[in-house]
């Protein structure tokens, strides 16, 4: 069976008092309860070594929410993987549709950062997602298709168990709207079949594929019961505890 994730992108949100608060009523409402997946947050880089502090020994692990493909040198305002990795995390979020549409990441760019992840054992949410309009223009397998096979390239089928893949339709994100159940199944076998092609059905089908866009207490059951969704990438809801709680138990 394959392993549910539930991951809190907490975006740009979150001081460092506000980012203490949040995660000491999630551990305390997490501390009594059976888990039976993966849960993850990821602050804002401020946050990340107080945070890995905070839940240590606890079931949940660190992730941040971008980082770059260097390792050092003259890149101001960028993060490394050897950085991330001081401080505790164990997972990145890379390719996110925000750092793809505001910021102008490439494919490849986010290739180079997602070799460069692996290679510093740190696990990547790999995320891939079409426009409202790219979805209304019937194109939206062709996208999917380029961003999984360009993020992939040169990715050796070993590497793919570190690997979670998030789909997350643009036109979903922090808008209210959300794939319905079906959609998002569609979307998530076609990743599954792109797989298949550049690997084979057994990687195909022990991969790790979330779901994130509008993901709330109140639909994440019914998306977490289609056969292809394993999880959820949550944005809004995970900055409140008992939701991203009841997301979790939702699982």
């Amino acid at each position: 069976m394959r392993k549910k994730v539930i991951a809190g992108n907490w975006k740009m949100n979150n001081d460092l008092n506000e980012s203490q608060n949040l995660i000491s009523k999630l551990t305390s409402g997490l501390s009594n309860e059976k888990i039976n997946c993966e849960v993850i947050i990821c602050p804002p880089f401020t946050s990340l070594q107080e945070a890995s502090s905070l839940i240590k020994n606890t079931v949940v692990k660190l992730g941040a929410q971008n980082m770059y493909y260097e390792e050092n040198s003259a890149y101001t305002g960028e993060v490394s993987a050897s950085m991330l990795k001081s401080v505790g995390c164990e997972y990145v979020i890379l390719g996110h549709s925000e750092r793809r549409t505001i910021f102008g990441e490439s494919d490849s760019l986010i290739n180079k950062k997602i070799k460069k992840a692996l290679q510093s054992n740190l696990k990547p949410i790999f995320c891939a997602g079409e426009t409202l309009q790219e979805r209304e223009s019937g194109v939206t397998k062709d996208v999917i298709r380029r961003q999984v096979v360009e993020g992939l390239k040169d990715i050796l089928i070993n590497d793919l168990a570190q690997i979670i893949i998030a789909y997350e339709p643009v036109w979903a994100i922090g808008t209210g709207k959300t794939a319905t159940p079906a959609q998002a199944e569609e979307v998530h076998e076609y990743i599954r079949e792109i797989i298949g092609s550049l690997y084979n059905k057994d990687v195909s089908e022990n991969l790790t594929i979330q779901y994130g866009g509008s993901v709330k207490p109140e639909n994440a059951a019914e998306l977490m019961s289609q056969k292809d969704i394993d999880g959820a990438l949550v944005g809004g809801a995970c900055l409140k505890a008992d939701s991203f709680i009841k997301i979790i138990k939702s699982v």
